[in-house]
């Protein structure tokens, strides 16, 4: 019996001492703050309860390196910057484009994910702001069809009064002798005519041969006109759509403020709308208030797939190539620690499972 209790008290020695180390070196890690800025799908949630893909890679970097991460969320990426470069974060983690302005100021890991800017628009397949009836009836009160009616309106009048006063002293004429209602009878006469369509054939030799030349003068008429509405037409509908960025410029675009998206708007002559949240661009384009939002692919895709199903779509491909990575201070040691950790999961197939957790299965991150 003794020897049993003295047993069981050292057994309850040693799970106490290995707690107690547990706990202590628990208490050891090193804690690190760190910037974010919730962007699905690379950082879902709010303050407390933050997922995502660069959450999820960042914790799994971190529980490597033995590390305690106390998030930090910021508005948008240029307080996000901020943050890391006074020293308020040791370093930041969400959709920061690795670019050569930013390489000045700040140190970024390896690439954490490939990516590029890319266009959504309204629509899936076409712009649900199209109204057939209205686009007509803009193109029949265009000044193009406004003029083509003024001067069609003088070509009738003309020779609606030559084949009136030729033809209303012959017995079987097309109009009565009558000025009124006879001019109206060589009115619709004219305007048949100018149309290809003629309403019978006047009596008088000189008004038939003034039929003939009407006839050519109309088939140059319909012919010309029809060619400007097609011209008019392949305007509007080039200057309508928005197939790529060359077709940004005068466009009143949003992304969010301080991001690369924005300096790359204003290179292609576009409108820069900015909004703190790109929720903020999604809702405008919804409602009509911006012709496009550009902004970083992964996150226009999981808008797209999700909450803008069927209200938005993607134009081409990534055409601004970037690469996300982890934001650091200059010269800061935990970087090279950070850099070998992702390699090694990259290496294991982690960084795989956590890619395709996010952006789906059978999809080889690169």
């Amino acid at each position: 019996m003794r020897f049993n209790l003295s047993s069981i008290a050292t057994f309850l020695f040693i799970a106490l001492a290995h707690f107690s180390f547990d706990a202590n070196a628990q208490s050891q890690k090193r804690e690190v703050a760190v910037a974010t800025r919730v962007l699905p799908p690379m950082v879902v949630g709010k303050p407390g309860q933050l997922s995502g893909f660069s959450i999820e890679l960042w914790d799994e970097i971190a529980r490597r390196l033995d590390l305690r991460s106390t998030y930090e969320v910021a508005p948008d990426v240029g307080t996000l910057l901020k943050m890391v470069g006074s020293g308020k974060s040791e370093l930041g983690v969400a959709a920061v484009s690795i670019t050569s302005a930013r390489e000045k100021e700040y140190e970024f890991s390896q690439p954490i994910l490939n990516a590029g800017l890319q266009i959504m628009i309204r629509g899936s397949g076409r712009d649900p702001s199209v109204n057939p009836f209205r686009d007509l009836m803009g193109l029949l009160l265009s000044t193009t069809s406004l003029v083509w009616l003024a001067v069609a309106l003088l070509l009738i009048l003309l020779p609606a009064h030559i084949i009136w006063f030729f033809e209303r002293r012959h017995s079987n004429g097309l109009v009565p002798p009558q000025y009124f209602p006879g001019i109206f009878y060589a009115m619709f006469w004219s305007a048949s005519t100018l149309a290809t369509q003629a309403e019978g054939h006047p009596r008088h030799w000189l008004a038939r041969m003034l039929a003939v030349l009407w006839m050519f003068v109309g088939i140059v008429f319909v012919a010309l006109y029809t060619a400007q509405l097609t011209a008019q037409l392949t305007v509007a509908q080039i200057h309508g759509n928005i197939n790529g960025p060359e077709d940004l410029a005068g466009r009143k675009v949003s992304t969010t403020r301080g991001s690369t998206a924005a300096a790359v708007v204003r290179e292609l002559n576009g409108q820069v709308v900015e909004v703190t949240a790109i929720s903020e661009a999604f809702e405008a384009l919804v409602n009509q208030s911006v012709d496009a939002v550009v902004f970083d692919s992964p996150v226009l895709l999981y808008y797209a797939a999700n909450e803008g199903k069927g209200r938005v779509q993607l134009i081409g491909s990534p055409f601004r190539k970037e690469d996300y990575g982890i934001v650091f201070r200059p010269n800061n040691p935990l970087r090279r620690e950070v850099n070998a950790t992702l390699l090694a999961i990259r290496e294991d197939g982690s960084y795989q499972r956590i890619y395709e957790r996010w952006f789906g299965a059978g999809i080889s991150a690169k």
